[in-house]
């Protein structure tokens, strides 16, 4: 029988938007027919079966309200209305059938019974989109800085800052396990929305716990309602966030377990609970390295795309994400400094430009000074000498530069330094003199000679 009613319940959401269809249906017609009046019958047809729908979505919604947990407080004035929506419905179909069962109803106009009838539906309507979606929800996807405005409260995402600097020092509950909470309960567990009378959002209210009673046990997750609810499945009725909702990482839960292992404190930082750093990393900030900077730029036309093509050169986006490209001579060994004119064009949005095996010389400097974005730079096979190199220091974001079997001279080394995001050079030339890695410019700059010389075997000598 538990079953049947919360099938039942169940069905409320879409029982409820039959009577709502029959009502906005027969009042679209009232307005049609307002001057003939030729469709009443029909209308009050229309509301007859929208009263019996009412009364359906009624006890549907009773059934929905004793199986899914609300407070009573939170569903009266909705269940109320309900009830008094499907009443009305009858008396529209009364009034409109010109029956003599309620005399004094001949008295009031039609019209004030309609727009009496649409406030109510609409007002009933609204308290049922309150309790499913909080009772911000038409407000919900506007700008915060409209909804402060406007009085609302605002609620958020928070954000978990750890960093290999701060993390012991960081309180467990206020750095890390508040921002999850926030992010993933607060939302049907705040002061305006109290599901299951269960608020989440001070450590005064997590304590106290909801109509059910406590929702942690200290020193036991397994006997904590909240971590239960975290780690069921999510096709199970009782997981929670709801189906729907923003889901907690396992990362997030496994940290939920560990704060109530240790008896859920709310003072204490993670160093003086001695956890490992392992279980922070996950939220520690991610460093992206890409091959272009970290702006936004225009897309290079396509005339001037095919205009680099067309000379032989090799030309794609670098990803789908951004309009910074990739240009190779690869096909062209012939280029020399005299064709980078071909590339002024698309200056802005080159990014990686390689020019190994071409016939580049250190005349080529002046020109690559046009290229404001370039992050990574190829001269390898080239005739570089490096005499002037250091023109390229302006390029703020070059991080690589590939000068392996040019013609560079080792009396221009000195000339690598003093750039600003240089972060790798690869010279690697038999008889340049150096070997393996060197950190150059205090540290900043890593310099691969290459040259290694790897350890003889007893195996290399082995005939197979």
């Amino acid at each position: 029988m538990d079953i049947f009613e919360q099938l039942l319940g169940r069905l409320h959401p879409l029982i409820v938007h039959l009577p709502i269809g029959f009502i906005i249906l027969g009042l679209l017609l009232q307005v049609h027919d307002r001057n003939k009046k030729a469709y009443n019958k029909v209308i009050s047809l229309i509301y007859l079966w929208a009263g019996f729908f009412a009364i359906f979505a009624c006890i549907t919604g009773y059934l929905q309200y004793l199986g899914e947990g609300y407070s009573f407080d939170s569903v009266k004035l909705h269940l109320w209305s309900g009830i008094v929506t499907a009443l009305f419905s009858f008396v529209m179909w009364a009034r409109l059938k010109g029956l003599s069962i309620l005399t004094f109803l001949s008295k009031i106009p039609v019209l004030a019974l309609s727009v009496l009838f649409f406030i109510l539906i609409s007002v009933t309507g609204h308290q049922g989109g309150s309790i499913t979606h909080g009772e911000e929800y038409l407000v919900e996807p506007l700008p915060n800085s409209i909804k402060s405005a406007l009085g609302y409260e605002i609620f958020e995402k928070k954000k978990i800052v750890l960093t290999d600097e701060n993390w012991e020092t960081a309180i467990l509950y206020t750095d890390v396990i508040h921002p999850i909470l926030n992010n993933n309960c607060i939302s049907c567990h705040n002061p305006k929305k109290t599901k299951g009378e269960l608020l989440l959002n001070t450590s005064k209210n997590i304590l106290k716990g909801g109509e059910h009673g406590t929702v942690i046990t200290a020193g036991a997750p397994s006997k904590s309602e909240l971590f239960i609810r975290l780690e069921l499945p999510k096709e199970d009725d009782n997981h929670m966030p709801p189906d729907g909702k923003t889901q907690p990482s396992k990362e997030a839960i496994a940290l939920i377990r560990v704060w109530i292992e240790n008896g859920h404190p709310f003072d204490k930082t993670i160093g003086e609970l001695g956890l490992e750093k392992s279980l922070f990393l996950p939220f520690f900030p991610k460093t992206i390295n890409t091959d272009y900077p970290d702006i936004e730029i225009a897309s290079a036309p396509q005339d001037s795309i095919h205009l680099v093509k067309s000379s032989g050169l090799y030309i794609e986006p670098i990803s789908e994400s951004t309009s910074f490209l990739k240009v190779s001579a690869l096909n062209k060994p012939s280029f020399s400094d005299s064709d980078f004119q071909v590339l002024h064009s698309i200056a802005q949005q080159i990014a990686i430009l390689d020019l190994g095996n071409t016939q580049v010389t250190d005349s080529i400097f002046k020109d690559i000074l046009n290229l404001p974005n370039l992050t990574i730079l190829k001269l390898d096979n080239t005739r570089i000498t490096g005499e002037q190199i250091v023109l390229l220091r302006s390029l703020e974001h070059l991080k690589t530069i590939n000068l392996s079997y040019s013609k560079f001279k080792e009396e221009y080394l000195d000339k690598l330094t003093g750039f600003k995001k240089l972060e790798r050079i690869y010279i690697f030339k038999p008889n340049l003199g150096k070997k393996g890695v060197e950190l150059i410019d205090q540290g900043k700059i890593q310099v691969e000679y290459g040259n290694y010389n790897l350890p003889a075997v007893d195996r290399d000598s082995i005939i197979f």
